[in-house]
């Protein structure tokens, strides 16, 4: 993970469509309408197919607009990003590759023209208009729009992707984003971009009001691909995880990818920012709110004092033994999705034991813990087998004789 500052994508709604006091006032004057065609506010494509795509249409990325342009190679740095003139270039020349609401086609040139419509609409440049009414209204240090060549030492280095196990990395510099900064450009921390989300849950008017939100996190599209439903509406990435509705997006910048949940029904988010190409962020943000929300549905039990804590391992498996704070589970994270295949043990008369239910594994038998004379944990016995602190286990695992610290298995 990133230890500075990473990017991320960040709707560019900066202009408040519906906003409430005190900042809806582009929206009050009438200058700017989510309907409004592109040509309005850019006359350089008064004349091009995508001039009649609407304000709405590139939000809900239903414009049909082409997604990095027919040479996209400034994603790995091969060329500088687009400015306005090239934005307007591609879109005049390449823009339209289907026709608006044909289909969901995500486009950072839709979004970067977007910001160029901000610009054109509020009378000040994209990056100065988010700052005013994003960036300052929620008080954060760490949350920009576009590159800032003066804080070049607080940014996370970025990595390319790993091409097999061990694989050495290397560092990609970071880069100006120019005119597509709308679509790519800003930077923040895990804690400035959950205020960022956290500011979209009902009741919250310091960004927008709660009849935005419910347009703006509503299905307006539904994505289906290789047998995986996914939806999207204004801006923002919407999911049903077990029955919760998470609203969020993720974000790509060369060297960093990122995912953002918010949590509308348990109010939480939870941010994961990486510092490589092929980051897992989305797998560790589900899992994270998968596994927040575990602890959440302990709450109501009786506190249990917690036997053992902490992460074990064996020849076959890493396990964590967690307090939830209403009871252990035993979770496995080697899992993309902990949560769904956690086990919250049961407490029969000071014994552990793993939950009673129809079950491939060890389910109903008791989980054991050995201590040595001054109370330590040396080993667990789970599904019958004998599994050791996990600093105790690598250290035996880097010995020429594993088995004389790790009594049950032999190598």
């Amino acid at each position: 993970m990133a230890e500075g500052l990473a990017h991320a994508d960040v709707t560019p709604l900066g202009i408040r469509e519906f906003g409430e006091p005190p900042r809806q006032r582009v929206v009050e004057s009438g200058a700017l309408r989510l309907d409004d065609p592109l040509s309005r506010w850019l006359p350089e494509l008064a004349d091009a197919e995508v001039g009649d795509v609407s304000v709405r249409e590139l939000l809900g990325h239903q414009g049909g607009v082409i997604r990095d342009g027919v040479v996209a190679d400034f994603w790995q740095r091969g060329l500088p990003f687009p400015d306005r003139a090239e934005i307007l270039r591609m879109a005049a020349e390449e823009g339209r590759v289907f026709a608006p609401n044909e289909h969901f086609k995500y486009s950072n040139v839709g979004y970067s023209l977007l910001g160029l419509v901000i610009e054109a609409a509020a009378g000040v440049s994209y990056a100065q208009y988010v700052v005013d009414h994003i960036v300052r209204p929620l008080g954060l240090d760490d949350l920009g729009p576009e590159w800032d060549a003066d804080r070049a030492d607080d940014f996370a280095a970025g990595h390319n992707a790993a091409l097999r196990a061990g694989a050495s990395r290397r560092v990609i510099p970071h880069v100006d984003t120019r005119a597509m900064a709308a679509a790519t450009g800003w930077f923040g921390t895990a804690r400035d971009l959950s205020a960022y989300f956290a500011a979209h849950t009902p009741g919250d008017d310091t960004l927008v009001s709660d009849a935005a939100k419910r347009l703006l996190q509503r299905r307006e599209s539904d994505i289906e691909y290789a047998g995986v439903l996914r939806h999207y509406g204004l801006g923002f990435d919407v999911r049903d995880l077990d029955g919760v509705h998470l609203v969020g997006h993720s974000g790509g910048y060369p060297g960093h990818i990122t995912r953002t949940w918010l949590d509308l029904d348990d109010d939480l988010v939870v941010s994961v920012l990486t510092n490589a190409i092929d980051g897992p962020a989305d797998v560790l943000a589900t899992g994270a709110i998968g596994i927040l929300r575990l602890a959440l549905a302990q709450a109501d039990r009786e506190p249990a004092e917690a036997a053992v804590t902490g992460r074990f391992a064996s020849m076959w498996s890493v396990a964590d033994l967690v307090d939830l704070g209403g009871a252990v589970a035993v979770l496995h994270p080697a899992d993309p999705d902990p949560a769904r295949s956690a086990e919250v043990l049961d407490v029969d008369d000071g014994t552990l034991r793993l939950p009673s239910r129809a079950s491939f594994g060890a389910s109903g038998e008791p989980v054991s813990v050995e201590r040595d004379a001054a109370g330590e944990v040396v080993s667990i016995r789970l599904s019958g087998m004998s599994m050791w602190p996990f600093e105790r286990y690598r250290y035996a695992l880097s010995t020429e004789q594993p088995s004389e610290l790790l009594k049950g298995m032999a190598l």
